[in-house]
């Protein structure tokens, strides 16, 4: 190792991201959310810019506030999953680390994650701190894990449960055949992990 300690983290999405969203406007049903998380993860995988994740955070007004994809290889960051990758910009856009809380603890929400595929054990914790309401889920982890190399780790063996005991309505199976079909395409093209 050479040189001084790093002091900053940078983390940058794809530039077709803002063209991919700019039009979205009002997204007012669950699976147009999931539809929009896919779709990125779509072009994520077809442009080379990162794995075949994407999620969306949307606020109460069914808009977007922040969108992402997948980006642990270009960034050489294992922390750069799509879910979080959304959540940090949310947070950022926001300034404020619970999105669906104002600095007094009052609820501003709801406030919802639309992810393409479910939650790794990494973004599962990041989803409990996050201040989300709701979470929509495209693919499962088993889909996951039988249609690409990807190890989506352990979680609670009553997820879903434990998310819902802390006020996060989950989702899953919106649109499942859909994001499975972005797995497939990234995992029979070799799953370069790019």
């Amino acid at each position: 190792m050479t040189g001084a300690l790093p002091f900053q983290v940078q983390l940058a999405l794809p530039e077709w991201i803002p063209d991919a969203v700019s039009g979205a406007g009002v997204v007012a049903t669950d699976a147009d959310k999931v539809a929009l998380a896919i779709e990125l993860s779509r072009r994520n995988v077809e442009a080379r810019t990162g794995g075949p994740f994407g999620a969306v955070v949307f606020g109460p007004d069914h808009r977007v506030v922040a969108a992402a994809v997948n980006r642990v290889m270009p960034a050489t960051c294992s922390l750069a999953h799509a879910e979080a990758m959304a959540y940090m910009l949310a947070q950022q856009r926001l300034g404020r680390a619970r999105l669906n809380r104002d600095d007094e603890d009052r609820p501003l929400g709801p406030f919802v994650l639309a992810t393409s595929s479910q939650p790794c054990c990494q973004c599962y914790g990041a989803t409990v701190w996050a201040g989300i309401d709701r979470l929509l889920i495209g693919a499962r982890s088993e889909d996951v894990e039988a249609l690409t190399e990807f190890d989506e780790g352990p979680l609670p063996q009553d997820w879903v449960g434990e998310l819902e005991r802390r006020g996060i309505t989950v989702v899953r199976d919106l649109l499942r055949d859909q994001a499975r079909a972005v797995l497939r395409a990234y995992g029979e093209a070799g799953g370069d992990r790019y």
